[in-house]
């Protein structure tokens, strides 16, 4: 009953602070550390101490497997190198460098329980990681490059915690610890492979939702139990398997189960990681209690814990911005990765420790001398490192200026990639239709293509203050519609007219309808350094290569539209004669119809703000 109780206080106590802080935009992670450390001094709170296993066995791999979810396969392994330096080499160096700097301040400490210490503090959190960079928006190499190492460091800062506490009553051979280390890392990826390959086959087989989310809970604790049982890395062999079920779920997962796993993880990860960092904060009584029995003076563990802290973010930024010149003066392949000093200052500054370490600490023997004061420097670190960096990250973005990931040029991408799959479903229709399908069925299956194609063109141009974009007022109309009918279900569920299995199903067609309208969202006017355009790359497309460079040359009204007594939505401009027309959103699709009588192939938009181009014979954007 108690414990219920106090999980229930958790759970409302994280929902309440997280809701605070997602409306006046303060960084959740912080917030709830600072709450956490607040209310472990008021009555009644009980002290919290982290279990090391339920860390690591229960919470560590559902949260590993919900980041992973959101982690690109093709990412990884294009900064494979980058995350080898960040995840092992650097937790290597963290280890030794920190545990010096504690063997030099904690007078009678082992050095093996001070290398002890270096591996607890040595990796960054995932979560911490993750969740901050969403909040600031970091930019998106930055993001990615934080998600990815702290994904992978955790194995190395593992093994290297158990080498060293193996230390304090053995003396491993430099073999032996090569050895446990690449059975580890060869061990779990076998281990994540195999695991990932029968849970696809699995859900391939599983068309219930419900079945296949369950399979989802169930992936990462087999992956990391069975690693584990043939002593390889269970965060890494959960990772691998992550990485894996996530890349292949197009193929081998259902539409509806892709979407009710993706609802019901992101439910479950908010839960756990903002769970974690409350729990970090109402660690503070029971630690500082623990080190002030432990003989040394204040001033003495206040200057360890200090500089455990320094060293742990000095060692960091002379890593990174090492490896970052070591980059630029590589080859050919390794300058192509190489990162400019913002991106090597944020990177350096980013990295936030969290329940890794603080799980880790407590797996240090307990008889082990001065240990209360060890946990209390590891403890500074997590909390130091959320504080001072967590909370200065925002000032440093603004700072470097490097700019976060842009809407704009993200729903560029989409509707170039939405483009594409229209045409590739169109294409396949026509294959299919045999000309005997019952009359407007095939104009249908064709106009909801094309119209879900436009609404993500609809989401570029102008802001349109008193006029509104074609599929922004089918939604609109839609949804009362769907309001109306849903009242007449919900009046005949109160009256009692029909059984109550027919209500829910009506119900339930009305909601997922609604779910699939194509909402518009107009993007924010944004103030870019450059107009809107793709990054610079290889063109394979050849008219676009002749065409003259677009220019960002906004136009007020379609020519022909002005002369017809039309209207238009977006507007387009000729790079060969210079005619303005309108996009395909609108009626009359003048653009589309200028390139079908004249043949001029290459469009600017005419939009405020954008130089993206398009190939009308290709297809391409430029």
């Amino acid at each position: 009953m108690e414990l219920t109780a106090e999980l229930v206080a958790l759970v409302i106590a994280v929902g309440v602070v997280a809701g605070l802080c997602n409306r006046f935009g303060w960084p959740t992670p912080l917030v709830l550390v600072v709450a956490g450390a607040a209310a472990s001094y008021l009555p009644h709170v009980p002290d919290v101490q982290l279990d090391p296993d339920v860390v690591l066995f229960a919470l560590l791999p559902p949260l590993l497997y919900a980041t992973t979810a959101r982690t690109s396969l093709f990412d990884f392994k294009h900064n494979k190198a980058s995350i080898f330096s960040m995840s092992v080499v650097l937790v290597v160096v963290t280890t030794l460098f920190v545990g010096w700097v504690t063997w030099l301040l904690l007078p009678g400490v082992a050095l093996a329980a001070a290398l002890a210490l270096g591996a607890v503090v040595a990796p960054p959190d995932a979560i911490a990681a993750s969740a901050i960079g969403r909040r600031l928006g970091l930019p998106r190499r930055v993001a990615t490059l934080l998600e990815h190492e702290s994904l992978v460091n955790d194995a190395a800062a593992l093994i290297a915690l158990s080498v060293a506490v193996s230390a304090l009553t053995s003396e491993p051979s430099p073999l032996e610890v090569a050895g446990e280390f690449v059975w580890a890392v060869v061990g779990a990826v076998l281990v994540g492979g195999v695991v990932a390959a029968v849970l696809a086959v699995v859900r391939a087989r599983v068309q219930d939702p419900v079945l296949d989310t369950l399979v989802s809970f169930v992936a990462p604790y087999l992956a990391f139990l069975a690693a584990e049982e043939v002593h390889a890395s269970g965060v890494l062999a959960t990772v691998v398997t992550g990485l894996a079920l996530a890349h292949v779920s197009p193929k081998v997962q259902t539409a509806t189960a892709r979407v009710t796993e993706a609802v019901t993880w992101r439910t479950v990860a908010f839960v756990l990681e903002n769970s974690v960092f409350l729990l970090i904060g109402l660690q503070l009584p029971g630690l500082l209690s623990g080190a002030s029995d432990s003989g040394l003076g204040a001033g003495r563990i206040a200057l360890v814990c200090a500089g455990v802290l320094v060293a742990t973010v000095v060692v960091r930024f002379a890593f990174v911005f090492g490896l970052a010149g070591a980059l630029s003066v590589g080859t050919p392949a390794m300058r192509r990765q190489a990162w400019s000093p913002a991106v090597a200052g944020l990177v350096s500054w980013a990295g936030m420790r969290g329940v890794v370490t603080l799980a880790a600490a407590q797996v240090l023997p307990e008889d082990l001398p001065n240990r209360e004061v060890l946990l209390l420097a590891a403890f500074t670190v997590v909390v130091g490192s959320l504080l001072v960096q967590g909370s200065t990250l925002p000032w440093l973005v603004r700072r470097v200026g490097l700019p976060p990931p842009d809407p704009a040029e993200d729903a560029l991408q989409a509707a170039v990639i939405g483009d594409a799959a229209n045409a590739a479903g169109l294409q396949r229709l026509g294959e299919l239709t045999t000309g005997e399908e019952p009359e407007g069925v095939v104009d249908r299956l064709r106009d909801r293509s094309i119209a879900r194609s436009h609404a993500t063109w609809e989401r570029l141009g102008r802001p349109l203050a008193d006029q509104q974009t074609p599929s922004s007022i089918y939604a609109r109309l839609r949804m009362a519609m769907l309001a109306a009918e849903r009242d007449v279900v919900v009046r005949a569920r109160d009256a009692g007219t029909a059984p109550a299995e027919v209500l829910e199903a009506a119900l339930n067609a009305i909601d997922v309808e609604e779910s699939l309208l194509d909402r518009h969202e107009e993007l924010e006017s944004l103030d870019r350094e450059r107009p809107l355009a793709p990054r610079p790359s290889d063109e394979r497309c050849a008219h676009l290569r002749l065409a003259p460079v677009g220019v960002a040359h906004p136009e007020q009204a379609c020519e022909d539209c002005l002369r017809e007594g039309t209207t238009w939505v977006h507007l387009r401009t000729c790079l060969t004669c210079g005619h303005v027309g309108c996009c395909d959103s609108s009626p009359r699709r003048h653009s589309r119809a200028h390139f079908g009588a004249e043949g001029h192939p290459v469009v600017v938009s005419a939009e405020p703000d954008e130089a993206w181009r398009w190939c009308w014979i290709d297809s391409e954007l430029g």
